[in-house]
């Protein structure tokens, strides 16, 4: 099988050399070594690099991404068929991501419901600290449910 050396994998993934040896001592990407040494990645590994990659972009956590990892096969390649699987778990979960972007964008340009009241004219109208009973943060944006 052939493998790539850290530097071929940081140029092909993206990811830098430092990140990429971070990854393997949390056991997210798993490299052999050579008589010297060296860390040898399989091929697979770019996947598992780009799913990390691409997972963090989108805010998800590098916990959910090592329960993730960790549905995969370790003593094979991961076929298309385990993957679908892993892409299934998160589909809701990342469609609640979404949601909430999309919300963030539509509402970012007047309240997202923090409670400041600072804002020159607030459409925010939160009497009493209301929102507060929501939970802290930008309810509005987090919890639209509450007004």
């Amino acid at each position: 099988m052939e493998t790539l050396t850290i530097g071929e994998l940081s140029a092909r993934s993206g990811v830098a050399p430092s990140a990429l040896r971070f990854y393997e001592r949390e056991g997210l990407i798993h490299a052999s070594r050579t008589s010297g040494n060296q860390r040898r990645y399989d091929r697979a590994e770019l996947r598992r690099v780009s799913f990390i990659k691409i997972a963090q972009q989108v805010g998800v956590s590098l916990d959910e991404v090592r329960e993730a990892l960790d549905s995969l096969p370790e003593n094979r390649t991961p076929t298309k068929a385990d993957w679908s699987r892993l892409s299934a778990r998160w589909r809701y979960r990342l469609q609640e991501r979404i949601t909430v972007l999309e919300r963030l964008r539509d509402e970012l340009s007047g309240c997202i419901g923090c409670g400041c009241l600072s804002l020159q004219r607030c459409k925010l109208a939160n009497p009493g600290d209301r929102l507060a009973a929501g939970g802290t943060g930008p309810q509005r944006i987090l919890n639209p449910t509450i007004s």
